[in-house]
């Protein structure tokens, strides 16, 4: 699975500043994008240019069940790559409200809101 280069950027800096590794950092971008109501549109081409490429269970861990699930109900029409796509654009969009965070505390805080 892999990001775009400058999602992967925004979460390696992230990890600078808080200590939290980009494949935690990205399960939590995912969640929030979710949760906030965010849609993929596969019809827009998404560039998957970054190079920090890891294996599905690397990158989501315990949460890959539910991660699966969840994209798999809410884009049925896409198969398995595309469903990849979706994630990183899901990653994308929640990564916005966290990238700017410049403490573990900040972090933690922006989570909860």
């Amino acid at each position: 699975m892999q990001l775009s280069k400058v999602v992967e950027e925004q979460l390696k800096r992230l990890k600078s500043q808080t200590g939290i590794t980009p494949n935690i950092s990205a399960r939590i971008a995912f969640f929030k994008s979710i949760e906030s109501g965010y849609r993929f549109d596969p019809s827009i081409s998404y560039k998957l240019d970054g190079t920090l490429t890891l294996d599905k269970v690397t990158w989501l861990g315990k949460t890959q069940q539910i991660t699966e699930l969840l994209l798999r109900l809410n884009y049925q029409e896409l198969d398995e790559k595309h469903l990849q796509v979706a994630w990183a654009a899901h990653v994308e969009h929640g990564i916005s409200s966290l990238r700017n965070q410049k403490t573990l505390a900040d972090f933690c805080q922006s989570i909860l809101l």
